[in-house]
């Protein structure tokens, strides 16, 4: 019964997951479980209250606590010193240094805060008059050659004595000689070796050996506590790719590598906890988790434990897997059951993807609620089968466990850095088993922990900030979260935008959602002889004749579509020219229905064009999906805007002061040429948008995709659209120049490669609306204050995402040379572990290119600086690969110069450059006419900033990738040889392709 059990928890954890229930449906059960009887919640914040009063009247004369309460990350100070703490230990270039004080400590108010801390505000505000940019006379230089290394000196020794507030030390040796004054006074240690999720196979090897040697350290240790020491451990510093689409992988290498290490811990009887990561790991690490415990030289120490995380919505049911598992081994399993440490993230990450709702809780009384429920269940339903461990800074949550223990003795844990003065109040009182979880490591790996130690403790509703507040009074924060009803829950992902409902995304990373969406994906598959075009041999047919007048089952579109000749093209224009008045007729508000019926369609049809997608363009899954969110989101804003753009009033005075209205006519006749390269999403928001203006349409798409066109169309015909206000054109390149040349038009709208824009333009008749967006040597400049393994990620994200295949895709990477050698031995490593392959298969990150002409010409490129000595890095190719491959591949140049014409695909070239040398890079840059997007890495944001100004493109990002423009929140488009605007997906877009008109009143003119 008990692995039945435990498999039906397996699957209502999974469930939960995509569960569609609301936060107040779903709290339900741990509002039960989190519940007191009135007498009971009465002394619970009793209790509570009177260690506030103990816990203010000695308040901590620790310099790093007095900076951290006054200021705070909801201010400019805060950050300021936050950017300062993490990113000037590891810079190692003077110059740099000295241009990130510059930009943190000017400007600030550091003089104007309580006397507590009014010592290192006035020593701040010294250091900030000192080393402020001001004129360049002898005495200023003079100044500034004193005063910045001293500066720079005092700010290295207060960022490190920061950084040691919260790390215990810097190697294992030094975190136990600092962590005996604590056992000696009775608390425990969980020694915790800093790192996140490790991004080569080198790193991982790194970490295991630090997770061996710390074992081998702490068991060696005299330690004398009354708890036994443990280590904690992150799965993702294990394997370089930790992550749900390398599951099958992942599983197999990483169950190896940590059952290693929990024999030799066994061996050594020093337990090891797995810590809490973010919430698309969960899975995956409780089915590592599994695969250890059963193993039968592990079964029955229970030495091996879990963090658990009350601010996710799966934590009970995760409770409940683990007891059920623990039931049917026969052991019993140590919990640390903590808050979370990932809330801004993982909200982000969920409005990014569209979720259908949040994973984690987004009302911090919930997230108090859940660990109030889930602690009652350890204690009660649980006992015997999971060992509690409590890890919080709140005396009101740390009461009210107390009181559900029942006198029943239970460990509690409190962060190194934190809640020292709260548990040496209550420890005076009685006796409290209390662990201490401790990070030992190197400042280069002090940045996520920092962040997350620093968000949590900056908060404005943390109880770690309130407590310290004399304004907050003590009831005020003893209440119980059951009461705490005032602050409401966040928004929907999908409901962030006022005039319109955001596309909903898929949770790939969660197995529920893969599941759903894989079957049906595959279930729509086209189960034919034909292969996939992008298989090297086969053939794109476009043979069979068929009008798009009516919705077409998708399979009858896998291998055929109308290529449009003369006789074709003729009697698309009559239509178009003939439906245009017809159309522009039609009220706006109409149009936007049948717009948003298309988009509706879009999302009821996603597992039919996934399936398009992947055949025909070699669209990878999350690309897949990303494509057809794009589309939606295409559809729902320009409806928006046209409406408001169409129905307001708006007037304007005339010389004799009369009012005069303003209207838009549509243009007439549009023809929208798409690219290959998203097909189904720029195909779209050209046609919607040209539509929603009133104009009749023309479309085109590209010679490779034709079938995805071909369903969206039908879609379109299924929302409502008449057949004479869109004819679409499969074909060639020269039925696009055809259709250009003809005097019909009135205007195009393209997307694709320079040179043909420049034949458009050129082809166009006279005064004809030309909007085109093409391509761009687009460049990520990163100085040495930027965090290498953040740039890195950025950059696989932006130059190999989709196979190199976006305009926006990073072309040169600019690396100052004081980091290039790390930076780049890192980004070698981490392109040995992507996946190249079928783009059908979930773990491929990299697809094929479009087709073989692509293929040709990229490997001839590849090769010839293989030849010259040029090749740095290249991913593998795996063996038998057949398609139209190419190896994601780093090349290095001499000069910028040297790039002379656009490589559409998975190549990146790198540049160093001296940080003197700033000024000739952006000239360089400049130079080239390009003008697409921009990344930047720096933690100078007045240095970033700067560039963002100087240079002449069109979108810029700062500290991130450089793709997946957002729809209507960051407008896409370029500027010289990279578009002519106005952005796609901007408030200018259809403007464009409209004529505005004032009407006189001609009765009142004289």
């Amino acid at each position: 019964m008990s692995e039945v059990t435990r498999q039906r928890r397996w699957r209502e954890l999974i469930a939960a997951s995509t569960s569609t229930r609301d936060n107040a449906a779903s709290l339900a059960e741990l509002s039960a479980l989190a519940g007191f009887d009135t007498d009971q919640e009465r002394a619970v914040a009793g209790q509570a209250a009177a260690w506030i009063e103990a816990l203010r009247h000695r308040e901590s004369q620790r310099w790093e606590d007095k900076l951290l309460r006054a200021y705070a990350l909801d201010q400019p100070e805060g950050l300021a010193l936050m950017r300062l703490a993490e990113a000037l230990p590891r810079i190692p270039d003077r110059d740099t240094a000295r241009a990130l004080i510059r930009d943190c400590l000017p400007g600030h108010h550091w003089h104007r805060r309580g006397w507590p801390t009014a010592p290192i505000g006035a020593g701040l505000a010294a250091a900030s008059h000192l080393v402020a940019p001001g004129d360049a006379s002898r005495w200023r230089r003079a100044l500034d050659r004193l005063a910045m290394p001293a500066v720079q000196a005092a700010l290295r020794v207060a960022v490190d004595q920061l950084g040691l507030h919260f790390v215990l030390a810097r190697d294992m040796d030094a975190a136990l000689d600092r962590a005996r004054p604590w056992i000696r006074r009775g608390y425990g240690f969980s020694f915790d070796m800093l790192g996140e999720a490790a991004l080569t196979e080198a790193d991982t090897h790194q970490y295991h050996n630090g997770y061996l040697e710390a074992l081998n350290a702490v068991a060696a240790m005299p330690y004398g506590g009354e708890l036994e020491p443990a280590i904690s451990i992150r799965l993702s510093a294990l394997h370089p790719r930790c992550e749900a689409s390398q599951s099958g992988r992942v599983r197999d290498e990483l169950v190896i590598r940590f059952t290693e290490l929990a024999l030799l811990a066994r061996s050594l009887d020093v337990s090891i906890t797995i810590d809490a990561e973010e919430q698309d790991r969960l899975e995956l690490c409780l089915a590592v988790f599994e695969q250890v415990v059963r193993d039968p030289r592990l079964r029955g120490w229970g030495g091996v434990g879990l963090a658990v995380q009350a601010y996710g919505r799966r934590a009970l049911p995760t409770l409940r897997w683990l007891a059920a598992l623990a039931e049917s081994e026969g052991d019993c399993y140590p919990v640390r059951l903590v808050k979370g440490a990932y809330w801004d993230a993982e909200i982000k990450l969920a409005q990014q993807r569209g979720l259908a709702h949040y994973p984690v809780y987004t009302r911090k009384c919930d997230t108090d609620i859940s660990y109030l429920g889930c602690a009652r269940f350890m204690l009660t339903e649980a006992r015997g089968h999971l060992s509690p461990r409590f890890a919080t800074h709140n005396a009101h949550t740390l009461a009210a466990v107390l009181a559900m223990a029942d006198n029943v003795p239970v460990e509690f844990q409190r962060l190194h850095g934190m809640g020292e003065a709260l548990y040496d109040v209550i420890r005076e009182q009685r006796f409290l088993p209390v662990r201490i979880y401790a990070p030992i490591g190197e400042h280069r790996d002090l940045l996520p922990y920092l962040l997350r130690r620093l968000l949590e403790n900056g908060a404005n509703n943390a109880f770690v900030r309130q407590v310290s507040d004399p304004a907050v009074t003590p009831s005020s924060l003893t209440v119980h979260p059951l009461h705490q009803v005032s602050q409401r829950p966040l928004p929907a992902p999908t409901a962030l935008f006022a005039d319109r409902p955001g596309s909903l995304g898929v949770a790939l990373t969660w197995e529920q959602g893969w599941r759903t969406l894989h079957a049906a994906v595959a279930a729509r598959r086209d189960t034919g002889a034909q292969a996939a075009p992008w298989i090297a041999g086969a053939e794109r047919r476009t043979d069979t004749v068929r009008e798009i007048r009516a919705p077409q089952d998708p399979r009858q579109l896998v291998g055929h579509v109308h290529v449009a000749g003369e006789d074709e093209l003729a009697a698309a224009f009559q239509a178009a020219v003939e439906g245009a008045p017809r159309w522009a007729a039609v009220p706006v508000a109409e149009r936007g229905a049948i717009v948003r019926r298309y988009a509706g369609l879009l999302e009821t049809h996603r597992a039919d064009l996934i399936a398009l997608c992947q055949r025909e363009a070699g669209k990878t899954w999350q690309d897949a999906v990303d494509e057809i969110r794009e589309a939606v989101d295409f559809c729902r804003y320009y409806a928006a805007r046209a409406e408001a753009l169409l129905t307001a009033a708006t007037t304007a005075p005339d010389p004799w002061g009369q009012r005069l209205p303003q209207t838009w006519s549509p243009l007439g006749v549009v023809a929208c040429i798409s690219p290959w390269n998203f097909p189904l999403a720029i195909f779209s928001g050209q046609i919607v948008a040209a539509l929603l203006a009133g104009n009749s349409v023309l479309a085109k798409p590209a010679e490779q995709t034709p079938l995805i066109a071909a369903r969206a169309v039908a879609l379109l015909v299924e929302a409502g659209l008449p057949g004479a206000a869109l004819q679409l054109l499969p074909g060639s390149a020269e039925l696009g120049a055809a259709l250009v040349r003809d005097p019909r038009i009135d205007g195009v709208v393209f997307t694709g490669s320079l040179e043909a824009a420049r034949a458009i333009r050129a082809a166009l008749p006279a005064q004809r609306c030309l909007i085109a967006e093409t391509g761009g040597q687009n460049a990520m400049l990163v100085d040495s204050s930027a965090l290498p393994e953040q740039v890195v990620r950025d950059v696989l994200r932006s130059a190999f995402g989709s196979a190199g295949q976006r305009c926006s895709s990073l072309r040169l990477l600019c690396l100052q040379e004081d980091i290039a050698d790390a930076v780049v031995a890192m980004l070698e490593g981490a392109m040995a572990e992507l996946q190249v392959g079928d783009p059908q298969l979930r773990e491929t990150d990299v697809g094929p290119v479009i087709d073989s002409a692509a293929q040709r010409r990229l490997s001839h490129y590849i090769n010839e600086h293989r030849r010259q000595g040029r090749l740095l890095a290249q991913s593998p190719l795996p063996e038998g690969l057949n398609g139209y491959f190419v190896a994601p591949s780093l090349v290095w140049l001499d000069s910028i110069a040297e790039l002379t014409e656009e490589q559409f695909g998975p190549v990146l070239h790198l540049i160093r450059y001296r940080r003197a040398e700033t000024d000739t890079l952006v000239d360089a840059l400049n130079a080239l006419g390009y003008g697409l997007t921009l990344g930047i890495h720096s933690r100078n944001l007045g240095w970033a900033q700067d560039l963002a100004r100087r240079l002449r493109i069109g979108n810029v990002y700062i500290n991130r990738d450089q793709i997946g423009a957002v729809v209507g929140v960051q407008p896409f488009g370029g500027r010289g040889l990279s578009g002519t605007g106005p952005k796609a997906g901007g408030p200018h877009y259809l403007p464009r392709l409209m004529v505005e008109r004032w009407q006189p009143d001609t009765e009142q003119q004289p």
